[in-house]
């Protein structure tokens, strides 16, 4: 077993909820069930998941993301100065067309700052039931905040888009260093917008709002390093980043090829969670630049159908990825979560749990040190 993450077998981060969690978040909702007992029923959804993480073999694991409604908003609104704006309409899609999809977003209303250790209290949680596996921690990119569509502007609380970019860094600075003085050493950042970025509608799409697509990665990529400057060097830190994933339809379609190179070499982090599922993620040719000490964690297993994968087939493509960067330089894992809304992604808990397995099962035949 490789000592330090990220890991030969990896698991991204959530998971999908089971029923009785799920309606105990309907009852909190509705206002039956104090926040007292939704704590309770949310430690015991855990426990139990991270157990079932242990079984299957995998040295790393994480709460599931179950506390939260949203991968990302329940962090960002707990930001000071962003709240939430509401419900919009985006369009998703999957294989047999367009699916309209509400997303919360967030806005800013005041001054950026941190109040208190975001998700500090669940991740003592986690570490406190993870035995001997090494508790992962998953935050939304500060690029999320930018990418969703806070642009400061003239007339808003930043006029000046630099003093938006420094207030963010500290919050992120502010909230790494909280947190690695909880025990936290392995730190997941979920980004879309690296990846989505290699869409060229998408592209267009920023152009036409009178935005600059064709360096805003260079942007996302100055802010993320500023923010963990001063990390420990005991902590890994990684960079997942996906083109959507919501009810298992997605946003984008599109290789890394237009980003690789300088989020490879430029990014400061330990390695890159890529998703790699099907063809729409393009080839593996941008792996070329990934340079050494770095590690690419291979998202080659769907979270977003049931059907599972051949484990030849992985091998074969661990084989093709090992053309563009040495073998011991990559892992395995499925290629996002299972669950980043609360609803899930179109398949089962077992389903899941199989998923997982053979992420694990193909590693250890791959890896020697898995």
């Amino acid at each position: 077993m490789s000592r330090k993450p990220p890991f030969r077998a990896e698991v991204v981060g959530s998971l999908l909820r089971p029923h009785a969690l799920l309606e105990a978040r309907r009852q909190f909702k509705r206002g039956e069930l104090p926040a007292e007992e939704l704590r309770r029923i949310e430690d015991e959804a855990i426990r139990a998941v991270v157990k079932r993480q242990r079984e299957i073999g995998l040295s790393v694991v994480t709460d599931g993301e179950f506390r939260r409604g949203a991968w990302h908003m329940d962090f960002l609104c707990r930001i000071g100065g962003v709240v939430s704006a509401g419900t919009q309409m985006r369009q998703f899609r999957n294989e047999t067309g367009d699916v309209p999809n509400e997303i919360e977003t967030p806005e800013v209303v005041g001054r950026l700052h941190l109040e208190e250790p975001i998700f500090g209290a669940d991740f003592s949680f986690l570490k406190s039931v993870a035995g001997g596996a090494v508790p992962k921690l998953t935050i939304p990119s500060p690029s999320m905040l930018h990418g969703l569509g806070i642009v400061p502007g003239a007339g808003g609380v930043y006029p000046d888009e630099a003093a938006f970019w420094d207030d963010l860094v500290k919050v992120y600075s502010d909230e790494l260093r909280l947190l690695e003085g909880l025990g936290c050493t392995y730190l997941q950042i979920d980004d879309t917008m690296f990846s989505t970025l290699g869409d060229p509608a998408f592209r267009d799409r920023i152009r036409e709002a009178g935005g600059r697509s064709d360096d805003r990665h260079l942007t996302y990529i100055r802010q993320i390093n500023s923010a963990l400057a001063n990390r420990s060097p005991a902590t890994t830190i990684c960079m997942h980043t996906c083109r959507g994933n919501h009810r298992s339809a997605w946003v984008a379609s599109g290789g890394y090829d237009w980003v690789a190179e300088a989020i490879f070499n430029m990014l400061e982090v330990d390695g890159f969670f890529l998703e790699y599922d099907d063809a729409r993620s393009g080839s593996f040719e941008p792996l070329r630049f990934v340079p050494k000490g770095k590690t690419v964690v291979l998202g080659l297993v769907t979270s977003k159908k049931g059907r599972l994968e051949s484990k030849d087939d992985l091998k074969r493509r661990i084989e093709e990825a090992s053309r563009y960067v040495a073998i011991d330089q990559l892992a395995l894992s499925p290629q996002c979560g299972f669950a980043s809304t609360m609803l899930g992604n179109l398949l089962t808990e077992e389903e899941e749990f199989e998923k997982l397995r053979l992420v694990v099962e193909t590693a250890c035949e791959v890896w020697p040190d898995a």
